[in-house]
């Protein structure tokens, strides 16, 4: 699947986004936010997305492919971005996808945007109260990478290249400050949360709670641990579907 490279200038520098898919009468697009830093070991997970519909993989300020934004950004800053990413773009009605740090953005872009943004999805969302402080979140991110694939860490190289220890560094800083428990229960959409059934990061519990305080949410348990969408690509692709309102596909 052929993936089409866009750029859209804003506040906060040039935005790069990558583009599967194609537009489908009736199914909304979906537009994912990465997590802390990089962004490539999410492109699997998005091509699986664009069998069904037209998906967005953006590149926030400072990372990835996009450019330098004019000052250090914190989680409203990126949302701020993704916002005016949007509207640049003329989406409306889309199905928001965060994954780790990204579903922090996310909510509150659902917040801002309630006409933009048909519904959430938060995949392997943090930061967890269990380990909100710099000391502890380090031991469980830890604790997580001894279950994920050493070619995880080779994808994910260029991109923390790029962005250097001192940005990655403020950004977890941020997304440390920023309760995402408080924000989900302002999100008016449906709230789905995808939690792998091994992540260290982020607790069942958790999870589970995020949902129980969305207006109106629910929880799946998915296999793997907080980085299922690179181990498992098409584990989220048939929960986003079923959030989105699209029929299931016949099996062949």
């Amino acid at each position: 699947m052929p993936v089409e490279l866009q750029h859209r200038a804003t506040f906060w520098g040039v935005m790069r986004s990558r583009v599967v898919g194609r537009l489908r009468p009736g199914v909304p697009e979906v537009v994912v936010v990465h997590g802390l830093a990089v962004a490539d070991y999410l492109e699997p997970a998005v091509r699986e997305l664009g069998a069904w519909t037209r998906a967005h993989l953006v590149e926030l300020p400072g990372f990835a492919g996009s450019g330098e934004p004019p000052r250090p950004m914190d989680v409203a800053d990126h949302a701020d971005a993704v916002v005016e990413w949007l509207a640049a773009g003329g989406l409306d009605g889309v199905v928001l996808v965060g994954h780790s740090s990204g579903t922090q953005v996310a909510a509150h872009v659902a917040v801002r945007e309630p006409d933009r943004v048909r519904a959430l999805v938060l995949a392997g969302p943090t930061v967890d109260p269990a380990y909100r402080s710099m000391r502890r979140v380090l031991l469980a991110w830890r604790r997580n990478h001894e279950l994920e694939p050493p070619e995880l860490d080779v994808q994910h190289t260029q991109d923390r290249q790029r962005a250097g220890l001192r940005r990655v560094r403020h950004a977890l800083a941020a997304h440390l400050r920023d309760r995402l428990e408080d924000t989900v229960e302002r999100v008016p959409q449906p709230v789905l949360v995808l939690h792998g059934d091994r992540d260290r990061l982020c607790t069942e519990a958790w999870a589970r709670e995020l949902s129980e305080r969305a207006r109106d949410g629910r929880f799946r348990s998915v296999p793997g641990a907080h980085s299922f969408v690179w181990t498992a690509p098409g584990a989220w692709s048939a929960p986003i579907a079923e959030l989105a309102g699209v029929p299931p596909r016949p099996v062949d």
